[in-house]
């Protein structure tokens, strides 16, 4: 009977550490900062790409061209 009341114990012991783990774990995976960082690399991979880096620069350009056409025009 006393055994059975150790071997308890150590699973109830077991157990908590376990819990204490995994929620340790679970609290790294939904801090906002690192939340924050895993949003800032994908988003920057995702502009790094060429089609998307390309792209933005051609639309920059674009608007850049526009403006100043529309600014030229209203001196007139």
């Amino acid at each position: 009977m006393a055994d059975d009341t150790e071997r308890i114990e150590q699973e109830i012991a077991q157990a908590r550490e376990n819990l204490a783990a995994t929620l340790d774990q679970l609290s790294d995976r939904v801090s906002p900062q690192r939340l924050a960082d895993d949003a800032k690399t994908r988003a920057v991979d995702t502009l790094n790409k060429p089609a998307v880096k390309y792209t933005l620069i051609g639309v920059g350009s674009l608007t850049v061209v526009v403006l100043v056409r529309k600014v030229t025009r209203r001196r007139r």
